[in-house]
């Protein structure tokens, strides 16, 4: 077993490269080679995992200037970890495993709504409202797209910023009105789950520009 022993002291750290060779079947240097890839890999998917865990409401707290969330917010990070490494393992399985967009829409009703009610509790107008909303549902799966050289999503004409937009509208509009925090809450994601929900359904899109 390799052994990698500290500058300062006598403690050492166990190396996990040889229980990885072991799965992989090889040993010597090639088992090295492919440990690393490996490690490589699951370290790539779990900073794609980071991007649209994070990464929009990162940016929303930057711009409201407020504390970023997730310092003070360890699960977020651990689930976001959990994720991107069973995503790791589990890739074939769940690269045509259909429910994932119904996950993805709630996700995206969540935030959209997490972040419009965090720029209203701050006093902003709906304009703000708004984008906070929609910042905070997409601009994460943004990032990750850009990172992993795909074509973004809000670039395509699939209904979904626009499910996020509507979210945070009826949010606004519900906690305006007057109702309790829950229920505009509530109403809001609901609004933006039903929207994407029908779109993933009956194949919605958004009309193209006729200029």
């Amino acid at each position: 077993m390799v052994e990698v022993y500290t500058v300062g002291g006598g403690e050492y750290l166990v190396n996990v490269f040889n229980a990885v060779a072991a799965w992989t079947g090889a040993g010597g240097y090639k088992s090295l080679i492919q440990v690393a890839l490996v490690m490589g890999m699951a370290l790539g998917v779990i900073v794609l995992a980071f991007l649209p865990a994070i990464g929009g409401g990162t940016l929303r707290d930057l711009i409201l200037d407020q504390p970023v969330f997730w310092l003070s917010d360890t699960p977020t990070l651990l689930l976001a970890i959990a994720g991107g490494l069973t995503a790791f393992v589990f890739h074939r399985f769940l690269e045509n495993f259909r429910p994932l967009r119904w996950a993805d829409a709630f996700g995206l009703s969540l935030f959209a709504v997490t972040g419009a009610a965090k720029a209203m509790s701050l006093d902003h107008g709906l304009v703000v409202v708004l984008i906070m909303g929609a910042l905070t549902a997409s601009a994460g799966g943004l990032m990750r797209d850009v990172v992993a050289n795909e074509e973004p999503l809000l670039l395509k004409k699939d209904i979904y910023a626009t499910a996020a937009l509507l979210g945070a509208g009826i949010y606004f509009a519900l906690a305006t009105y007057g109702l309790p925090e829950t229920t505009a809450f509530t109403g809001g994601l609901a609004a933006a789950f039903t929207l994407r929900a029908l779109a993933i359904v009956f194949k919605l899109s958004l009309p193209k520009s006729p200029f």
